[in-house]
């Protein structure tokens, strides 16, 4: 199996999992590429140089990769995804941040969950990502303008509030007065727009969420509309400029800018393990059901 691993910062808390990770690809005989910037951190550890010696390295990935391993907290497997891109690889994420809502692997438990792979036992969940453009045109917004949690528009260089003029499908829907506005596919509602009082949404759902960021007119409310919408928006306030965000990537637009958000033509697969479900993810991260007085 044709294997990449890839992590965005190397922490010495870190290295335990990652030499077990490492440990196990080698005894399962994976043909092992690591992405060029990792290697170059974790090598640096003796105990890492001697699993490594067979590994190969990777800046850019193609289709011939049937896995991609991620091995950090949920903001690694976004970035990871910009590798991904259209190409179909399986991600599957091991936990060494915080929450852990796409990286559901613990440390405890990255032989186990190897295993399983290898076997089988698993299921692809599909999910939905939104792209982004700009009129007029700004080719240079991103390499990858893509996003699997969310795209948010943002106040700037001020205290002051923006409004973003919001329509749908053409239609004008309303104008958001407040920080700035997140638009989520159903995999980041439990990001960012969840923290602003948006809806935890099923991640094979067809919607996208609307979701104020601390709204002035206080009967804006976050709303749930079909993925297949196109959003546009415009930004005006007392600044000339404001700041786009996919994901963890983050831009500037001038106020003059129209942008036009949709559902993207392809859809990143995330394996899960038998064992786990969304259902006991939201029970075990957001500890629903928990209380101290029982």
């Amino acid at each position: 199996m044709k294997v990449a691993i890839y992590g965005q910062v190397y922490q010495k808390s870190s290295l335990a999992p990652i030499e077990s990770l490492l440990r196990v690809c080698s005894k399962k005989l994976f043909n092992v590429y690591i992405e060029t910037s990792f290697f170059n951190s974790i090598n640096k550890e003796e105990s890492i140089q001697k699993i490594t010696s067979d590994f190969k390295t990777f800046n850019e990935l193609d289709n011939t990769f049937e896995l991609l391993i991620s091995i950090g907290g949920d903001g690694t497997i976004l970035r990871a995804v910009t590798y991904i891109r259209d190409l179909n690889i399986p991600i599957i994420g091991i936990n060494t941040g915080r929450l852990g809502f796409l990286a559901t692997i613990q440390k405890n438990n990255i032989a186990k969950a190897i295993d399983d792979i290898t076997k089988g036992n698993y299921r692809i969940s599909e999910r939905c990502l939104l792209t982004i453009r700009t009129e007029p045109e700004n080719e240079s917004l991103f390499d990858f303008n893509v996003a699997l949690n969310e795209i948010a528009v943002s106040r700037k260089n001020t205290t002051s509030m923006i409004t973003v003029e919001t329509s749908l499908n053409d239609e004008y829907l309303t104008s958001y007065w407040a920080d700035g506005l997140i638009i989520s596919t159903p995999t980041g509602s439990t990001g960012y727009s969840l923290s602003c009082g948006g809806p935890v949404i099923m991640p094979e759902s067809d919607s996208i969420t609307l979701t104020p960021i601390a709204p002035h007119n206080l009967n804006a409310r976050p709303l749930v509309i079909q993925n297949s919408t196109e959003i546009k928006l415009r930004v005006s306030g007392r600044e000339d400029s404001y700041l786009v965000s996919l994901d963890s990537r983050i831009a500037t637009l001038d106020n003059n800018s129209t942008v036009i958000i949709k559902l993207a033509d392809f859809k990143i697969k995330m394996i899960e393990l038998n064992s786990e479900s969304f259902l006991s993810t939201l029970r075990n991260k957001l500890l629903w059901g928990e209380d101290k007085r029982n």
